[in-house]
């Protein structure tokens, strides 16, 4: 008798819930939605998506910049209205979402086992079937499935995978927890910041943390070039004055009981810190934005294949990794640029599943929309346009009083507007009664010279519940117009 055949008479004299389906998805991040809908959509009968936090969304739901969607919906959404959409999206279909269960382990049968098991007759011949063991406030769950789709998603390297010397004072956090303190807890975790990588999040955060008062000195980056999208370092370094020391490390972390300044050295081209160049930056607090690493705990309990450099499973064209009928996708597979291309990468591996069931054709993954974005410095004298993924560098030609390096008309309007009045959407949080954040922005474009005065003036005001995404909850005067301020999540006592 078999590891899992033990295993399960032993949970069943527990008391365990079984249950069955024909696809089921871990994580419901924009990958695992997007699987979830796209298997539903392609013909399995029963799909099940499993998440561990309390509501579906991922890390998009603490994202609340807006920046999502210009591919998948053709408009600018923030990462609360993008998740709240893809949800929607995905119950509308037809899947089984189930919140607050994690999921401990996948095991796969054999054909003798699968005889005494309730996986569907409609699982592939050649197929194995998985036994996906879970936990939840109900208690322990076998749930039987044909095929798996793993969108786990991935975590922040911390301090202690770079080795920083120095002490170890409070005040140093990784760009994803400062993210979740000021956006969804309400907490500045202080005044004067040093944010060490240039990653995505890290400057996204290095504005945020601008707009609510605090002074970011400096961003520290080990390569030559910021390792972000060119679109971030225009918007949230440039816009707030943030200096970037490229080709830089931060060689010591100096105070006790807390942070009290940070030791930076330039480094040579073998990546060694260059004696007689250190300076200190006097600071509380170090935001460290120095990568992401797949998270595939889960995926190696099937007996997965990772790639040892990243972490991420390894899969072929179609997703599907070293173990049949179990695909990946996202930032479990690979760290990619956009929500809307790991939502767009999450279909196909939902759609493959699928096929893997029935036998038919599989469809393949372009991996070049993997990371197509435009990273490193933007060109000097030029505009980054933000209307899609391109990041066209749109340069005004004042012999002939056009623009160039746009590839569409949008792009010599924004470069335009760039020119002669820049203005921005409005991304913040306000209070509710009952003392939480709501994530909100302006319904168009404010003066940029205005925000941090309209983030100060929103952060008075508080907000009776219960609110809808899309509802108006104040005005704001940005000149003589007046602007909407609108929710861009639900929120309800």
């Amino acid at each position: 008798m078999s590891e899992t055949k033990n295993r399960t008479n032993e949970y069943e004299t527990r008391g365990v819930v079984h249950e069955t389906c024909d696809v089921l998805v871990v994580g419901a991040g924009p990958g695992g939605l997007a699987a979830a809908k796209s298997a539903r959509d392609a013909g399995a009968e029963h799909v099940l998506l499993i998440e561990r936090d309390d509501r579906a969304g991922g890390i998009l739901n603490q994202c609340i910049h807006d920046g999502f969607g210009i591919v998948r919906y053709r408009k600018q959404l923030t990462g609360p209205e993008y998740a709240l959409r893809a949800e929607q999206e995905a119950e509308a279909s037809g899947i089984e979402l189930l919140t607050g269960c994690h999921v401990l382990r996948i095991d796969a049968q054999d054909e003798r086992e699968r005889a005494h098991t309730h996986v569907h007759a409609r699982t592939h011949t050649s197929a194995r079937a998985y036994v996906v063991t879970a936990v939840s406030a109900d208690g322990l769950k076998q749930i039987e499935a044909g095929a798996v789709v793993i969108a786990t998603g991935c975590r922040e390297r911390t301090r202690g995978a770079i080795a920083i010397p120095g002490s170890r004072p409070a005040g140093v956090f990784t760009a994803g927890v400062t993210q979740n303190f000021v956006n969804i807890r309400n907490i500045m975790p202080g005044k004067k910041v040093v944010i060490f990588g240039s990653g995505d999040v890290g400057m996204i955060m290095a504005r945020r943390l601008s707009l609510e008062g605090a002074k970011v000195e400096a961003v520290i980056e080990i390569f030559p070039q910021p390792a972000g999208l060119s679109r971030n370092v225009s918007q949230c370094l440039y816009d707030y004055q943030i200096p970037i020391f490229c080709s830089h490390t931060v060689s010591k972390i100096i105070g006790k009981k807390r942070l009290e300044a940070v030791e930076i050295s330039e480094l040579d081209e073998s990546m060694q810190p260059i004696k007689g160049t250190e300076r200190l930056i006097a600071c509380d607090t170090l935001v460290l934005s120095v990568g992401l690493i797949p998270e595939n705990e889960v995926a190696q309990t099937a007996g997965i294949k990772l790639d040892a450099r990243t972490n991420g499973m390894i899969t072929d064209e179609y997703l599907q990794t070293n173990v049949p009928g179990i695909f990946a996708c996202g930032n479990a597979r690979r760290i990619m640029d956009l929500a809307d291309f790991v939502s767009e990468q999450g279909e196909l591996a939902g759609r493959n599943a699928v096929a893997y069931l029935n036998g038919t054709e599989m469809g393949e993954w372009d991996e070049a929309r993997t990371s197509s974005m435009a990273k490193g410095f933007p060109e000097e004298g030029v505009v980054t346009c933000t209307l899609c993924p391109t990041g066209c560098q749109v340069r005004y030609n004042e012999v002939l009083g056009e623009y160039e390096g746009n590839k569409c008309k949008r792009g010599a309007v924004f470069a335009e507007q760039e020119r002669v009045d820049p203005r921005r959407i409005l991304t913040t949080t306000v209070k509710v009664t009952g003392g939480k954040l709501l994530p909100v922005r302006s319904a168009e474009p404010v003066s940029k010279q205005k925000l941090p005065q309209l983030v100060q003036e929103l952060s008075k005001i508080t907000v009776e519940l219960s609110v809808k995404c899309g509802d108006i909850v104040a005005e704001i005067q940005d000149g003589e117009k007046t602007v909407a301020i609108v929710a861009t999540a639900d929120c309800s006592l």
